[in-house]
């Protein structure tokens, strides 16, 4: 055989790409057709475990863990006890994540806490928003995590596992569902504030496919990288060309089956579809001022939590099947009455509204959307190190708060309770695992039958664990 140089091999390539790509072109898949309306797309229908009670996630994941005490759940014992030393017998089985003094002394909360809606759902003054929205929510106070560490309790949060390398919570509803959006991808990330300290593994796709991976939105810049054509190509030169890779692709893929050359096909497509989808996206000049207002947002044009939350509606409404959204920081070891109020200025207004507008649109009813960070914090202050600068909260892991709300969630509703000074659960635990088996249980997924089998086991996103909380449900 004649041996030819990588010069000869690279213009001989682009004389076939120029001379066959009409042709090959002419072999494109449906989904390519209908994208250029040549043809029907369809969207094959999920495979149910059993009956749902929601279609769709809106994650709003609150990084560096929110104070349960100055939020959502008082202590008026511990507020009475403020200043009094944490009991021994407490001390003799805590390990805190950075509190170093040998007797650490309980503290209270300076906020207010009243009841709020037909519920009676006790909420802090710094919450005035979700306050309003009580009734339509449930609030889980005996939340556990297992890991004082922020970026390994992420992982543990979003993936099930903490370490890296497995699916996130998106990939496996994704690998479960599939999504019923024709031009955006089915599992979309919005960041605000700090970015996760596990950055992208909190939505990675691990060993599930490729085309189960999260697609972060950019704040700056294009809304996805590498997603707009060099100058001077047109749309159906790009078409073309994508349809000609794709065969190729597809040549390669019935020689040599590989996961890896279907998802180069499916995002080739899927990119050139979101090439005129996310700018229609991002531009909120549809919005009325009305909605704006009710998100608190006053420059349209500008990245923020509020926006985010606006885009997480729009996005459900496009069909993706799972959007989280990730804002941070409420990692206050330090000065927490300082900057809490801040956080809850940036974040309140917004999430209620997120809840309020997917009830007018009807759309609550099949999206569970849910509120809370990796852990919680801790009943006892933690003195600075430098010196003047005032005390915050550590880490805690034993029970902590989040809500829920949607997707056949029981509204108005309180579950779960701790002791005296929050310390403990006295009643039954959401281990991590349990809060994932539920999640999955209310989109019509078994948690131990979704498996994945990598490596010669079958993996699971409760790993060997979970149970499904019932209580939290309406019927």
């Amino acid at each position: 055989m004649m041996k030819r140089t990588m010069t000869e091999f690279m213009n001989h390539r682009r004389q076939f790409f120029k001379e066959n790509a009409l042709a090959v072109a002419s072999l494109a898949w449906p989904s390519m057709l209908a994208a250029e309306g040549l043809g029907d797309e369809t969207v094959s229908a999920p495979k149910l475990h059993h009956q749902p009670t929601a279609k769709n996630v809106i994650f709003m994941c609150q990084i560096g863990a929110p104070s349960q005490f100055d939020l959502f759940d008082p202590k008026p014992v511990l507020n009475q006890r403020d200043g009094e030393e944490l009991p021994q017998s407490f001390l003799d089985r805590v390990e805190f994540a950075q509190i170093k003094e040998a007797k650490p002394r309980l503290m209270g909360t300076p906020y207010k806490f009243t009841q709020h809606g037909e519920s009676g759902q006790w909420v802090s003054e710094l919450m005035p928003y979700t306050a309003g929205i009580v009734d339509d929510l449930a609030f889980v106070h005996t939340c556990q995590a297992e890991d004082q560490n922020h970026m390994f309790a992420e992982l543990h949060m979003n993936t099930g596992w903490r370490r890296f390398g497995r699916p996130s919570l998106g990939s496996w509803v994704l690998y479960g569902l599939g999504s019923e959006s024709k031009n955006l991808p089915g599992f979309m990330v919005l960041r605000s504030g700090m970015h996760p300290r596990s950055k992208g593994a909190n939505f990675g796709h691990g060993f599930l496919p490729g085309t189960m991976q999260g697609t972060p939105l950019q704040t700056n810049g294009p809304p996805i990288l590498n997603l707009k054509s060099p100058d001077g190509f047109s749309r159906e030169s790009q078409a073309a060309t994508v349809r000609a890779v794709n065969e190729l692709n597809r040549l390669k893929q019935r020689e040599n089956p590989d996961p890896d050359i279907e998802t180069r096909i499916a995002n080739y497509e899927l990119a050139f579809r979101m090439q005129s989808s996310a700018p229609e996206l991002l531009d909120l000049s549809g919005e009325t001022q009305e909605t704006l207002a009710l998100y608190g947002i006053k420059d349209p044009g500008q990245p923020s939590y509020a926006r985010n939350c606006l885009l997480a509606r729009r996005l459900v409404q496009r069909g993706v099947r799972f959007v989280e959204l990730f804002h941070g920081d409420w990692d206050h070891h330090t000065s927490i009455y300082q900057r809490l109020p801040g956080e809850c200025q940036t974040t309140d207004q917004a999430s209620a509204a997120l809840v309020l507008d997917l009830k007018r649109l009807g759309l609550l009813k099949d999206t569970l959307v849910i509120w809370g960070g990796e852990f919680g914090r801790s009943s006892v202050a933690q003195k600075s190190q430098k010196p003047g600068e005032p005390v915050g909260r550590d880490h805690h892991v034993e029970a902590f708060t989040m809500w829920f709300a949607g997707g056949g969630v029981s509204q108005g509703k309180s579950i779960g309770e701790t002791d005296d000074i929050g310390f403990d659960a006295t009643t039954d635990r959401w281990h991590i695992h349990d809060l994932h088996a539920t999640m999955l249980h209310a989109l019509g997924l078994d948690h131990k039958r979704l498996t994945y089998r990598h490596q010669g086991r079958d993996y699971r996103l409760t790993d060997v664990h979970g149970n499904v909380k019932r209580e939290l449900f309406a019927s």
